[in-house]
């Protein structure tokens, strides 16, 4: 009999993944993750870590499966809360839930399995595994469209996909809680936790407030007949990747300042929330941040031509291939759906792998491009790898 370590959040995919695994035969053990409890940084009153735990100990009686907590806080805060405040810092914009995945969950969580005897590892995600032809892991996007989350693993690799699996990847919500409820599990109705993985329900800028100080500046209004978004425009007819990959260049003196922000490293471009500005025809969006100058440039309506562009870059040393086996060489190229933000629809796109790294020409343009994103691209519904945009 073949044993699974299930990471048990809490939640109802996680409850039901860990079912669904007993009544396949496996040998289940619950391990549910404690990845914060920095004592030192105030992140919530109601932090759901404790209630969750307890729900997830219910569940793993209510199957009769061994359970335990495993205290990851220290490899979280090394691996993932220090990256997230260094990268604000910079400017830039991390997807902790991405680096969870690859650093935390099918990393230092899967080693520990192994010392248990594991011969994998499950998750309440829904997203598929299967095995092609040449022997590679394929990662496929759920058989739930609205709840896919195949993105959130797209920095996996082949030796980590090959020991994941993903029990509720063919269902549907309404079907898993139908199934947690038809066990009588404790989960079956319990809401889907939002917001980061560690921090529960506070928002992202009051945690960076923890570490990163409030500082005030300038909002930048940008109009939008800018000479670069005139050169921008010419570029739009060309094929000149590496032209269209360069991001605008912004001072102060472009536009007129509008109000002030606590700092630049709280915002990431696309937003619209938390600018407290208002009196606009439309609604100002971030456009650039620059935490040097510690400035926010904005734009008005989210078809402002500094929030839209056809084509990003990601170093060499950045790009990750899910695929070995897809892998560009240098000088070769190839069409794929490429989303750059959880649940963003593909966009058809041509990945051109050049000497210093990948460039990505949409065929049109994306909105909301920020350096630290990870662009994903695919196949069909098949993930074949992913990168940190540069810019």
């Amino acid at each position: 009999m073949q044993t699974v370590v299930v990471g048990l959040s809490g939640g109802v995919d996680s409850s039901v993944a860990a079912y669904l695994l007993k009544e396949q035969g496996y040998n289940v053990i619950a391990i549910f993750m404690k990845n914060w409890h920095d004592e030192s940084v105030t992140i919530s009153d109601d932090c759901p870590w404790i209630d969750d735990s307890q729900d997830a100990l219910l569940v793993a009686e209510k199957l009769g499966i061994p359970f335990q907590t495993l205290d990851l806080s220290l490899e979280y805060k090394e691996r993932i809360v220090d990256y997230m405040f260094a990268e604000y810092e910079a400017g830039r914009t991390p997807n902790p839930d991405i680096l969870c995945n690859r650093e935390i969950k099918f990393d230092v969580f899967l080693k520990a399995a192994e010392k248990l005897g594991a011969d994998f590892v499950a998750t309440g995600h829904y997203c598929r595994k299967a095995q092609a032809e040449s022997g590679e892991y394929r990662l496929l996007a759920g058989k739930d469209g609205n709840k896919d989350q195949s993105y959130f693993l797209c920095q996996l690799t082949q030796a980590q996909l090959s020991k994941a699996l993903f029990p509720i990847g063919d269902l549907e919500k309404p079907a898993v809680r139908e199934i947690a409820a038809a066990q009588d599990l404790i989960t079956a109705d319990k809401k889907d936790s939002q917001g980061l993985c560690f921090i529960g329900k506070v928002k992202l800028p009051t945690f960076l407030q923890q570490q990163l100080l409030p500082k005030e500046g300038d909002i930048v209004e940008l109009p939008e007949d800018l000479p670069a978004y005139d050169y921008y425009a010419e570029l739009l007819n060309t094929e000149d990747h590496k032209a269209l990959a360069e991001p605008f260049s912004y001072r102060p003196n472009m536009g007129h300042v509008v109000g002030q922000h606590q700092g630049a490293h709280y915002f990431t471009i696309g937003q619209r929330k938390g600018l407290g500005v208002g009196g606009t025809p439309l609604p100002l969006f971030v456009v650039a941040t620059d935490v040097e100058t510690n400035t926010i440039y904005t734009g008005q309506g989210d078809a402002h031509p500094g929030l839209n562009r056809k084509a990003l870059f990601i170093k060499t040393e950045e790009t990750h291939w899910l695929r070995n086996d897809f892998q560009l060489e240098i000088g070769e190229s190839a069409n794929y759906g490429v989303r750059i933000r959880y649940r963003q629809p593909l966009v058809d796109a041509k990945l051109i792998r050049e000497k210093e790294g990948l460039y990505i020409l949409f065929s049109e343009k994306v909105s909301g491009i920020s350096p630290g994103q990870f662009a994903a691209w695919y196949e069909a519904d098949e993930l074949i790898g992913s990168g940190i945009i540069t810019h």
